[in-house]
């Protein structure tokens, strides 16, 4: 099964295996229930015609995002090598505890098409491809989607005080295309994730990992999340990129990012960041 959220002229409106829900249907509601009821229900909702209308962020405004880091050794390297303070991210790595920061509400999210932004005040701006975990209240995972968690390396290497900069601002991520509903954690743990970005028609960049690789699962980070932390109407976790741009790259304005994970594919431009006293 997998659930899509489209813009309608009546408003957002969900569907399921690309055919209307009953309209007041809202993900936030259906993840109040732990994931194995949550599935029964969705599953016995009556289903209307074919949906239409461009596809938006798959989670309701009110819902949260969250991001995991340095969950793969490549990210630990990369993180390593831009910090001024470099030992905090091996020791992140290897901890326990995971890094776990808050990404921004379901309203923040950009969805397919729609643009996402790099800051005016960043000169080495990324893409983070990943996989994103959608949980339920019981901090069960329900599916997944693409995350992309846009990124300016250069503000989080400076300071790592500084990350909420690095990873909070308008048109910093993006959802979609829609959630692939699974039962049990063990469907996330083999999923192959690839990153492309294009630049006036040229594939500048180019990269692909497995969550495989990750050094936590994702289950465990959701369980981690939710340790001293409710949602009431479940939730979306980033779980870490394991894909790295070199060093020398920036996104630019007019780029197009790309990202693939099993059917899912995730296509945002990339725009100046917008909005602000600039």
């Amino acid at each position: 099964m997998q659930l899509t959220r489209h813009r309608t002229p009546a408003g957002p409106r969900w569907a399921l295996d690309g055919r209307w829900l009953p309209a007041g249907f809202r993900l936030s509601w259906l993840l109040e229930l732990p994931a194995a009821a949550a599935r029964q229900v969705l599953a016995a909702l009556p289903l209307g015609e074919p949906a239409e209308g461009p596809l938006l962020a798959p989670l309701d405004p009110e819902q949260e995002v969250w991001a995991a880091g340095v969950t793969y050794l490549r990210s630990r390297d990369a993180r390593m090598a831009e910090a001024q303070v470099k030992d905090i991210y091996w020791r992140v790595y290897e901890a326990e505890r995971p890094e776990l920061f808050f990404k921004g509400q379901g309203w923040r999210m950009a969805g397919p098409g729609e643009p996402v932004r790099v800051r005016r005040d960043s000169r080495w701006n990324v893409p983070e491809p990943e996989l994103a975990v959608v949980f339920t209240r019981t901090l069960e995972p329900f599916g997944y989607t693409i995350g992309n968690d846009v990124s300016s390396r250069d503000i989080e290497g400076e300071n790592p005080l500084y990350l909420p900069q690095a990873k909070v601002y308008d048109g910093a991520g993006a959802l979609g295309p829609g959630i692939v509903v699974v039962e049990g954690e063990e469907a996330l743990g083999a999923c192959a994730i690839a990153l492309e970005i294009w630049r006036e028609g040229q594939l500048v960049v180019q990269g692909e990992t497995t969550t495989e690789r990750m050094k936590r699962a994702p289950g465990e980070l959701v369980r981690w999340l939710g340790k001293e932390l409710s949602f009431p109407w479940g939730g979306v976790l980033m779980t870490g990129t394991g894909i790295v741009p070199p060093d020398e790259f920036s996104l630019q304005p007019g780029d197009r990012v790309v990202i693939r994970l099993g059917s899912l594919v995730l296509e945002n431009p990339v725009e100046l960041r917008g909005g602000g006293n600039w």
